[in-house]
């Protein structure tokens, strides 16, 4: 650890920026930028507990690229960690407490004495830390008190997952103050997903933890989604003269729950149809030859879902091999071919609820008549409002976010890069 104020001469003097520009890129305006977020964040450490010896923690967002709700299936997905991120400073607790302050919330102070499940506390920050402690301890590692500032630049609710860098950022301080750094990112990922679902209370699967802990392009195969097979793959998106858009359309993800449900329960019904449980465990012949019969036995939009699970997977496993062998082209056909079954046969561009608002099919619209071959663009995430995912040429990225700003309004148009670190100790 190192004395606050030395640690601020570091990084405001630019003695940090080879450390900075390995997390952010080597863009003197970005580096200036993160000098005076993390200045300011030391700043305010000092101002709630003092001056003290402290490190510095980060844990990027995500972007989902290929795998559209392949995973609760126990299916493939490839994802990808993004150049925005939660950043903690962090000093030690000498009792059994963690006092968490979190830019523009309330302080949040826990005893980790008690891991018990606190009904109340259901849908919190203090339920992360509280179940990420819980499945830290009870996976044999050690844990213990720690106080930290914590600011973000992951958009809340646009797709980029701020809750999994949350948990990673948490899981990813323990490993540093209590472990050495050795808990490995996947399973402070599988220790996310257990805090979301066990003491947050929301049924995520795995793919948002994993993309955040480990970092750069991840395949992950949920075929075992206890022990998911996770590959990650070295890819420079801006080498190849692309950089990866965000778009914000808009559209709210409020009294979409049952929108969201209906995907994974009608996957099953198919599932079912076979004696299975989930569409992983079915073959895509097998499914071809029965559609006679499964075909009246459940809805057409299950037999469509089913459809799109299937021929999705085998998406994932060519996209990651085209980045792998360098195909970047054929990755790009890969992944509007992605989106098109999203739209066409996963069907979750639009709820049917709303069916006059279409927010997502409209920026999809403006997009491909702005990009043309200049780009590919998808539904990102789980889809029916929220965000889209454009991989534009660097030579069109200004104009295409000017064209889409214009329309959709300023700061809907979010220019990202593929980070390369997961979860990681930065000083």
């Amino acid at each position: 650890m190192t004395n606050s104020g030395l640690l601020k001469q570091q990084i405001t003097s630019g003695e940090a920026d080879t450390i900075l520009s390995a997390i952010y890129g080597d863009d003197p305006d970005v580096l200036a930028s993160q000098r005076i977020r993390y200045g300011n964040a030391i700043d305010q450490y000092e101002s709630k507990f003092g001056k003290e010896e402290l490190d510095i923690y980060s844990a990027p967002g995500r972007t989902e690229i290929c795998g559209n709700h392949t995973d609760h299936q126990h299916g493939q997905i490839l994802a990808a960690s993004i150049n925005l991120d939660a950043i903690a400073v962090v000093g030690k607790h000498a009792s059994s407490s963690i006092d968490f302050i979190s830019e523009g919330y309330r302080p949040i102070h826990i005893d980790i004495d008690d891991l018990n499940l606190h009904k109340e506390e259901e849908g919190t920050t203090a339920a992360l830390i509280r179940g990420v402690c819980k499945g830290m301890k009870d996976r044999g590692y050690q844990i213990g008190g720690f106080k930290a500032y914590v600011t973000s630049d992951v958009l809340s609710g646009s797709g980029l997952s701020s809750s999994a860098a949350l948990e990673a950022i948490i899981g990813t301080i323990l490993s540093g103050l209590y472990n050495n750094m050795t808990v490995s990112p996947v399973d402070i990922a599988i220790i996310g997903q257990y805090a979301e679902n066990v003491f947050f209370g929301k049924p995520c699967g795995l793919m948002d933890q994993i993309a955040c802990s480990v970092g750069d392009f991840v395949q992950v195969d949920f075929q075992d989604p206890k022990n998911p097979v996770v590959t990650k793959i070295n890819y420079d998106l801006e080498k190849e003269g692309y950089r990866l858009c965000i778009i914000d359309t808009k559209g709210s993800h409020a009294n979409l729950t049952d929108d969201y449900a209906a995907i994974p329960n009608e996957m099953k019904q198919v599932a079912n149809f076979f004696g299975k449980e989930y569409l992983n465990e079915i073959r895509f012949d097998e499914f071809l030859s029965s559609l006679n019969s499964l075909y009246g036995s459940v809805s057409d939009r299950a037999v469509l879902r089913a459809f799109h699970f299937l021929t999705e997977n085998e998406r994932v496993i060519k996209a990651s091999k085209a980045l792998q062998e360098n195909r970047f082209h054929d990755f790009l056909a890969i992944i509007k071919e992605s989106g098109n079954s999203s739209y066409k046969y996963l069907q979750n561009v639009y709820s049917n609820k709303y069916e006059h608002q279409q927010p997502v099919p409209t920026t999809l619209m403006l997009s491909e008549y702005y990009l043309k071959d200049n780009g590919v663009c998808r539904v990102h995430g789980g889809g029916f409002a929220g965000t889209i995912q454009a991989f534009v040429k660097k030579d069109s990225v200004s104009g295409y976010k000017e064209f889409i700003e214009n329309i959709l309004g300023k700061g809907t148009c979010h220019v990202l890069n593929i980070r390369k670190q997961g979860g990681i100790k930065v000083i």
